[in-house]
């Protein structure tokens, strides 16, 4: 196995009905411009209230991406 190397960003995801779920959002919506997810780590919990009732769930999730080695190779020959 080569050498390797990972980004990693930070989304928040919400839900009406459960964390689980909110987290599933952040994941779901990140994967639609970010290829090759690798991991998902939930970072933070928390609920939005109104009213004195929970109305939301909120998860901060970090994921990571393994860099493209490809697509790095490809930048730097166009660049030339």
């Amino acid at each position: 196995m080569g050498d390797s190397v990972y980004k990693i960003i930070e989304v928040v995801g919400t839900s009406k009905t459960s964390w689980e779920d909110a987290t599933k959002n952040a994941v779901k919506a990140a994967g639609l411009s970010v290829r090759d997810l690798r991991i998902a780590e939930i970072t933070k919990l928390d609920t939005v209230i109104d009213k004195g009732e929970v109305v939301a769930f909120r998860a901060r999730v970090s994921l990571s991406f393994k860099y493209d080695t490809d697509t790095k190779k490809k930048a730097k020959t166009k660049a030339k």
